[in-house]
């Protein structure tokens, strides 16, 4: 072999070698994605050492809420009733007395276009149903889906959509989609959503 070649073949185990390192570092920062991982009703602190990340203390005694310090999604781990949104960068963790009552949040990192916001909400609407959850006050508020007279709803500035599920008797979510203007993006049609999560608020 030629010294040519053997430089060249050295050039092409080396770039081998570094596109290997890249797949495998991208494939552990999608793995590592930060989390809060919680359930309704249990001691603030659990939830802080089981979340990726990071989050403050509850203050001892009182009425409040943290902010995750990154951008994070949120893992409900309730054995029966679990599911996991995308990377929120709205995302309150509401406690009472040191135990954590609700969570309020918006499951994306900037306003969406119309189709990227269908896709959430619909895939979210999976999980709970695949779960056990239950859609209620179905004649008012149905559940959303990807059809022309949905798309012309959420296109109206004055009306948008909102839906509410049950799991059992234990916990409630309310999802909200609505356009939104957005600074950055003023001649785009952008939406965002809002989930909320708590024991049950309203009636089946």
């Amino acid at each position: 072999m030629s010294l040519m070649h053997r430089v060249g073949w050295r050039r092409s185990v080396v770039v081998l070698a570094v596109t290997v390192l890249l797949v495998v570092v991208v494939i552990q920062l999608l793995s590592d994605e930060p989390e809060i991982a919680l359930v309704i009703g249990e001691p603030y602190e659990a939830m802080r050492q089981r979340s990726t990340a990071a989050i403050d203390p509850a203050i001892p005694g009182h009425v409040s809420f943290n902010i995750p310090k990154s951008d994070a999604r949120l893992r409900f781990i309730d054995p029966q009733y679990g599911f996991v949104t995308p990377p929120a960068r709205f995302f309150t963790v509401i406690y009472n007395k040191d135990i954590i009552n609700s969570v309020r949040m918006s499951p994306q990192i900037e306003p969406l276009l119309l189709d990227d916001t269908l896709k959430i909400v619909l895939e979210l609407q999976e999980q709970w149903r695949n779960a056990g959850w239950t859609p209620i006050k179905v004649d008012y508020f149905p559940s959303f889906a990807d059809t022309p007279q949905w798309r012309a709803q959420l296109r109206d500035v004055n009306k948008g959509g909102k839906t509410y599920w049950h799991a059992g008797n234990q916990y409630q979510v309310m999802l909200i989609v609505n356009r939104f203007r957005d600074q950055n993006r003023p001649t785009e049609e952008r939406y965002l959503i809002t989930l909320a999560l708590a024991t049950p608020w309203t009636n089946p």
